[in-house]
């Protein structure tokens, strides 16, 4: 009886794991769908994240909050259900951040100092194929490399943004607000420095030298990834390099022959 009542239960669970990851992971219109609304839901949940700062004293933040929490949490469980090895799964930075930002969302009281980590959901998001997948197909595909460059520098002020603003906003500290924090974390970044907000003590001074070392790197590389020749992404069957020049014949990693298609095939 037993073994009888514990076979349909495991063919049930194979069927969901097959069903999660024909959403998760096939090009099928309907996957595609799923995908995209899973994307406009992170989207909705960044601008959560960004404008947590100006509605954490209103009655609706917390609902908000564990919301949140559970649209991650069952993405997280549907993700590590379709992973071929959980082991490898669980070693993607992607995954990290994802379970960084549930601790965050359920116990927000608790982890309040690192709730600033929470917008490297941008990042995470950026790392979606289905973002990219229009764009490929698309006259703006040379400027992919441009925007993913683009959401790293965003990523970055929006992160810094948030541990300013709670590390060091307070009454006369003249960082008073979240809007004084991303004045001065965008001031030190493209190293304006006006002057009229410096961080106090050794910490400040250790933070605006990170901000604005961290800062130069990300507009080089973005400066790289705009004026940089344009490269097509086709993966070479034998050595699964994607980056080749638009009229190349052969890998030149590999050597092998190459059939990338022309732009109206």
């Amino acid at each position: 009886m037993t073994k009888i009542a514990a076979e349909p239960a495991e063919s049930r669970f194979r069927r969901l794991r097959r069903r999660l990851d024909a959403l998760y992971n096939s090009d099928h219109p309907k996957a595609l769908r799923f995908q995209a609304a899973m994307a406009a839901i992170d989207v909705l949940i960044i601008a959560f994240f960004i404008l947590s700062p100006l509605i954490e004293n209103r009655r609706t933040f917390l609902w908000l909050d564990y919301a949140a929490a559970l649209v991650v949490g069952l993405d997280l469980l549907a993700r590590a259900l379709v992973a071929p090895r959980l082991s490898r799964w669980l070693r993607r930075p992607t995954v990290w951040i994802d379970l960084l930002v549930l601790l965050t969302l359920v116990a927000p009281s608790y982890f309040f100092s690192l709730g600033f980590l929470r917008v490297l959901k941008i990042w995470t998001l950026s790392h979606k194929e289905v973002l990219w997948r229009p764009v490929r197909r698309s006259r703006w595909r040379a400027y992919e490399d441009a925007a993913r460059a683009l959401i790293n520098l965003v990523t970055c002020l929006f992160v810094i943004t948030g541990f300013v603003y709670t590390a060091f906003a307070r009454p006369g500290s003249g960082v008073e607000g979240y809007v004084d924090a991303l004045y001065f974390t965008v001031a030190t970044v493209t190293t304006t420095g006006f002057g009229d907000i410096t961080l106090p003590g050794v910490a400040g001074k250790l933070t605006s030298i990170v901000t604005m070392i961290v800062g130069i790197s990300l507009f080089v590389r973005l400066a790289q990834a705009v004026f940089r020749p344009y490269k097509v992404f086709f993966r070479c069957p034998r050595c699964a390099l994607e980056r080749h020049e638009p009229d190349a014949v052969h890998c030149k990693a590999c050597g092998h022959l190459l059939a990338i298609p022309d732009d109206g095939d």
